[in-house]
């Protein structure tokens, strides 16, 4: 569903003052707790995480029929692509969880295990608001995936304390918006949040950190594998087919830049290159899809 989306946003803006003391390798953080720091992020994580609730079920549940808890298979839906999208947003706020720990100075493994169970506590209550409504339920793909998105943060701070995989995201609008607009969206942001046809999940490997120290690989260059769909309008495989639209999957590769290289003294641009390392920037890039073949993109976003 496209409301992690929505959520992981309004995480990030939660997050965003204390991010600018974080954007650094977990070596260089104090080795002390600091006590005034862990109050300021639990009062604000309290605070914060009952306004989503509230206004989480005022948005899309308010005056909507309930019923007994269950469990919901939209696994054949969109392709999967709200399924990356949970993977998406569960390993950006597990990520953020983390460094927020490291930054009130949390050992380093206890911030691991803690701060990376936060996307997995950020993405559960969809879950169980869905499991009340008449006409779908609690996903347990939806519920996989946030579980895979906060363990993939996890080990990968856990065997190289950093991220050299960096799940990220792209959009573009498409015609297909204007074919459902109450279920797609009406304008250009409600399309980013809705639309699956225009966006891109992307897992980002920085080669370089993979290579010995003494190459000469610029680490900066990443290579970004992409994922996406297109030809979707109606959530039913079998109803979207019926109503003439061509459903398919969507292959990407492309170079990527790794924006954490680029970290400096100033916090304020630390903190900027941290928010938007969970973008994939335009560049060149190969498509394939079973439909138009293997096509090449001057520029791609």
């Amino acid at each position: 569903m496209s409301r992690n989306l929505l959520l992981f946003w309004l995480c990030c803006l939660f997050a965003l003052q204390p991010l600018q003391g974080i954007a650094q390798a977990p070596d260089t953080l104090s080795a002390h707790v600091s006590k005034q720091r862990l109050l300021l992020l639990g009062t604000g994580f309290t605070v914060g995480y009952t306004a989503m609730l509230v206004s989480l079920n005022s948005a899309w549940y308010k005056d909507q029929e309930r019923t007994s808890f269950h469990l919901f298979n939209d696994n054949r839906q969109w392709k999967q692509m709200d399924k990356a999208g949970h993977f998406w947003g569960s390993f950006h706020e597990s990520r953020a969880g983390i460094d927020l720990l490291r930054w009130a100075g949390v050992p380093d493994k206890k911030a691991i295990w803690y701060g990376g169970l936060v996307g997995i506590a950020l993405q559960t209550p969809i879950e169980l608001f869905d499991g009340y409504q008449p006409d779908y339920g609690a996903s347990v793909g939806d519920l996989v995936a946030n579980t895979v998105g906060s363990a993939a943060i996890m080990a990968q701070e856990l065997a190289w304390r950093e991220v050299r995989i960096m799940p990220k995201f792209s959009f573009q609008a498409t015609r297909y918006a204007a074919e459902r607009p109450n279920v797609l969206g009406n304008n250009l942001a409600e399309q980013a949040l809705k639309d699956y046809n225009g966006q891109t999940y992307w897992l980002s490997v920085n080669l370089g950190s993979f290579l010995k120290p003494e190459s000469k690989y610029p680490k900066w260059l990443s290579i970004a594998i992409g994922y996406g769909a297109d030809g979707m309008v109606y959530n039913d495989p079998e109803l979207n087919s019926a109503r003439g639209f061509n459903a398919h999957r969507q292959y990407y590769l492309s170079p990527d830049l790794n924006l954490m290289h680029f970290k400096g003294r100033s916090k304020v641009l630390n903190t900027t290159l941290y928010i938007l390392s969970i973008i994939k920037i335009p560049a060149p890039t190969l498509e394939y899809s079973r439909t138009g073949g293997m096509r090449f993109h001057p520029v791609y976003f």
